[in-house]
């Protein structure tokens, strides 16, 4: 069964909540990047802008920026009510309002889209997907993960899990993920075999705490680095 553009919520994040997400400093952003699951993100776009090397994975690229506009633009209220209707789970107060919080979404959205036709032209934006990305061992030096993985829990088995941050850590020198919790706010019941899993095929992983917390409770991302060698 083909990719479904109406099976996709499109809520792209701002290149601040990224670096606040993933504890990113300036030597990170220095570095060659994989985003796996960005969606429509403005990471790319301004990263790119920046000087930086990034590549963005996403089976909603295979579609062309006016379909993903009208994706955005047909469920875009809905995201805004359901935002006020879960306001207690949620922590508005760095935005100001869920009306402030779907600008900011917004404006990330929309620089995405001004960017995606030339930057899936120079190969930026490639509709590839977990578990398996066609991408060389140690491609990057740094893949990042952002709300697919442990999020949907419920929606994506342990074993798709296991196949998927392996694979990341397969074509990066370093990964994170985040958020650690699932849609229904608790920690992802695949987390913790997933940790056995990665650190089994000779990987540390460890659970830190980041300056970004949407998500009541969700403030932690999971590092996966190799071991040093002795």
């Amino acid at each position: 069964m083909g990719f479904n553009l109406q099976q996709v919520v499109p809520w792209g994040r701002s290149f601040e909540e990224y670096c606040a997400m993933f504890t990113l400093d300036e030597q990170d952003l220095q570095k060659s990047i994989v985003g796996v699951g960005d969606g429509p993100a403005a990471f790319n776009a301004v990263l790119t802008g920046q000087g930086g090397s990034i590549i963005s994975a996403d089976p909603i690229y295979a579609f062309i920026s006016e379909q993903i506009g009208q994706r955005i633009d047909e469920i875009f209220d809905d995201m805004l009510v359901q935002v006020m209707n879960n306001a207690s789970q949620l922590r508005l107060d760095k935005f100001g309002s869920a009306e402030a919080l779907g600008q900011v979404r917004l404006q990330a959205m929309n620089r995405f889209l001004q960017d995606f036709d030339a930057g899936k032209q120079q190969g930026r934006y490639v509709d590839f997907e977990l578990p398996v990305l066609p991408f060389n061992n140690k491609q990057f030096e740094l893949a990042l993960c952002s709300h697919l993985l442990f999020l949907y829990s419920e929606q994506l088995d342990l074993n798709f899990h296991i196949q998927s941050v392996l694979e990341l850590c397969r074509i990066a020198k370093e990964v994170r993920i985040f958020p650690l919790l699932d849609l229904s706010h608790q920690p992802s019941a695949h987390l913790e075999t997933v940790v056995q899993a990665v650190e089994q095929a000779g990987f540390i992983a460890t659970n830190e705490v980041v300056d970004y917390e949407f998500q009541v409770g969700a403030n932690q991302m999971l590092r996966i680095k190799s071991l040093p060698l002795s």
